[in-house]
């Protein structure tokens, strides 16, 4: 059953269409990974969905829980349970990690926010204390903002490149995060141009020149992905024929 659908969905920035009658499902309860070379939608489609400035005024229909978000504003997106991990956390001079953590919280309590922060490889002892500012590094703000949607308990989580800026540990404990939210039921849509984070999910979509033209199981989708977008003819176009070739993989 899908949580989310994206129905013939066009958005024009600047006089071009960035999205051009996207058209895709998002199965409730799974993770899936949005695919593509730079430049071809792929966050756009995230700030779509949760509704940012700039991001709402578009063609189609998007419907999430079987209610369309045409005309629903950011907060009341959050507050049906839809968040996004942002490629680029933001830093919260003066706020301390459990300030942040605790005020999207479900639960307001102290062992809630060890749990999570534990949950993302981060000590309470070390980091509930400490400011989320220019002192942690992007990996360390990832964790904790991953930590925060932890907290929250959402239905549905957006991860924007959430490799981006990142080490290996902390990749595999974001990695790691993915796999609580699945055990949760939390619906998980990852944007990226990453194999490794690709191969995370379940299900996947190939994403180019602002519509989904493939979609399938993760090894499907990646192997054309590696194969034949990256040494792409098109910087946001693979080749034709060598799709019609894959027809039916």
């Amino acid at each position: 059953m899908a949580i989310l659908s994206l129905n013939d969905v066009t958005l024009r920035l600047g006089g071009q269409a960035v999205l051009d009658r996207l058209t895709f499902d998002v199965w409730d309860g799974h993770i899936h990974g949005l695919i593509g070379p730079n430049g071809v939608g792929k966050s756009t489609t995230a700030n779509l969905i949760m509704g940012l400035s700039g991001y709402t005024e578009f063609e189609g229909d998007l419907i999430f829980d079987g209610q369309s978000l045409h005309n629903v504003p950011l907060d009341e997106r959050a507050r049906r349970g839809i968040s996004l991990a942002w490629q680029e956390p933001a830093r919260f001079e003066g706020l301390l990690v459990k300030q942040f953590i605790g005020a999207a919280s479900k639960e307001k309590s102290e062992a809630k926010i060890s749990d999570v922060l534990e949950k993302v490889g981060l000590s309470p002892e070390r980091y509930a204390e400490r400011a989320v500012d220019r002192t942690l590094s992007g990996g360390e703000r990832k964790r904790i903002e991953l930590a925060s949607i932890l907290a929250m308990e959402p239905r549905f989580v957006l991860m924007d490149e959430p490799d981006s800026g990142i080490d290996v540990e902390a990749l595999e404990h974001i990695f790691e995060a993915l796999r609580f939210f699945k055990s949760s039921g939390t619906t998980v849509l990852m944007i990226t141009h990453s194999l490794a984070v690709l191969r995370q999910a379940e299900h996947a979509f190939l994403m180019c020149c602002g519509r989904v033209i493939e979609k399938g199981d993760t090894d499907k989708i990646a192997w054309y992905f590696e194969n034949h977008c990256i040494p792409c003819d098109h910087k946001n176009r693979p080749d034709p024929a060598a799709m019609e070739a894959t027809d039916g993989r």
